[in-house]
């Protein structure tokens, strides 16, 4: 079979986040090292995340030939992603949200979820599948091995695009917690300004754009991060984490893990998010048992190889 073509088109934006481009490039860096060429549709939302994260990725229009389509947006229509069926001899999808999909291949990482929640020829199912960049799966017998020390330091990791400007609110609430905060936004996040103030003054340490997610993560002891695709990074590295529950598609999958007890959950929306973030973080740094749990569990889960997982099956799918 010669090289395959493979166009990605996925969503972005202030309301949505960059989390789908993402995970889309650590797909797309799997399948390229399978021989594939990988290209992204240019979209004005989605151009701004690969600027930052990735400008040499190649970017072409949407009528461009391709093998295979990916798919990866929760706002696509169900006559849309018929439409780009139309366009490539297989379609793949990426979702979290067991949606009714006309697709060769849909992959869905979401924990508890089973290749029967989609009629698909080919499901990939389950947090094994989770698209989880190289560098965390490098860091992860480095991160495992320091999580039964103390805890001292807590990253706040919210999603690159600061939605309703939550990053300033968690800062500023654990500003006098008494742990070092490593604070990660984007360079557009609402929060910025604020942010800027506390890391002048020392009580933060902050982090825009940053191309190492990886380290911080592994140098981190616990977290307050966002219920997305970040989930697995952090479960990767085994890093204890209050797990913000930012939008409504983020809340059934955050709440199964923590009655699993492998994350605690909060929902930013609910009233008196300040305190109950508070004591949920005290809780987390003074007990060091449920840290210790919570690692075990989280890395048990996601070992990082899913992307090479979800290669393989793509390329597979290709050749029938």
């Amino acid at each position: 079979m010669t090289s395959p073509r493979i166009l990605f088109v996925c969503d972005a934006g202030p309301g949505v986040g960059g989390g789908h481009v993402m995970r889309c490039l650590t797909l797309a860096g799997a399948l390229a090292a399978r021989g594939a060429g990988c290209a992204f549709v240019r979209t004005p939302e989605a151009a701004d995340v690969l600027a930052r994260y990735a400008p040499d990725i190649p970017l072409a229009d949407e009528d461009a030939a391709a093998d295979l389509v990916v798919l990866d947006s929760y706002r696509m229509a169900p006559a849309t992603e018929v439409l780009w069926r139309e366009r490539a001899r297989r379609l793949a999808v990426i979702d979290d949200l067991a949606r009714p999909h006309d697709a060769d291949v849909v992959l869905d990482p979401s924990f508890g979820r089973e290749t029967r929640d989609y009629a698909a020829p080919v499901v990939l199912a389950g947090p094994s599948y989770a698209l989880v960049r190289p560098a965390f799966a490098a860091a992860r017998v480095e991160a495992l091995a320091r999580r039964a020390g103390p805890a001292g330091r807590c990253l706040v990791s919210l999603g690159l695009t600061d939605v309703g400007g939550i990053t300033g609110r968690v800062a500023h609430a654990l500003a006098d917690s008494g742990l070092a905060l490593d604070v990660v936004v984007g360079a557009g996040a609402p929060s910025l300004p604020a942010l800027e103030t506390l890391a002048s003054g020392g009580q933060i340490s902050l982090h825009v754009d940053t191309a190492d997610m990886a380290g911080l993560v592994t140098r981190a002891d616990v977290c307050v991060g966002a219920g997305g695709s970040s989930v697995w990074e952090r479960a990767c590295l085994g890093l204890p984490t209050v797990t913000l529950i930012l939008a409504d598609n983020q809340r059934d999958m955050a709440m199964k893990l923590d009655a699993a007890g492998i994350t605690l959950a909060l929902d930013a929306r609910w009233p008196g998010l300040e305190g109950r973030l508070s004591e949920a973080v005290d809780r987390l740094a003074r007990d060091g048992a449920l840290r210790t749990g919570l690692s075990a569990r989280s890395a048990e889960l996601c070992d990082g190889q899913g992307a090479q997982r979800a290669a393989d099956a793509l390329i597979a799918a290709l050749a029938r």
